[in-house]
């Protein structure tokens, strides 16, 4: 189905497509979509406990962000605990944190995708 949509909207070569894999993080980290890059999202309203619950999706991906780190002082959620368990399962990973609302960690989001074309 990628490959057709790619023929189809004959993206050029300094673009970006993004494929949204959505659900749980089981069932994406497991099909090669022939993405170049995977990018996992994890909102710190989910728990800290997400690489250790979904280990084959930090392994398989080469970002993550954390989001909603607005909400930090609300929730539970060890930032120490999130990236030390990820970083176990990949210690290539790299991390951004992340708020949608307040734009931290926003520009950084953006440079990584600019660095990728």
């Amino acid at each position: 189905m990628i490959h057709l949509a790619l023929k189809k909207l004959e993206i050029g070569n300094d673009s970006i497509l993004f494929i949204e894999n959505v659900g749980n993080l089981v069932c994406p980290a497991l099909f090669d979509l022939g993405e170049q890059k995977r990018v996992v999202v994890i909102s710190v309203t989910e728990g800290d406990d997400k690489p250790l619950k979904y280990p084959y999706m930090f392994q398989s991906s080469n970002l993550c962000i954390i989001n909603k780190t607005d909400l930090l002082p609300y929730v539970d959620f060890s930032m120490e605990t999130a990236v030390q368990s990820a970083r176990q399962l990949n210690p290539e990973l790299e991390f951004i944190h992340l708020s949608a609302k307040t734009g931290e960690g926003m520009q950084e989001w953006y440079d990584w995708l600019s660095r990728q074309i």
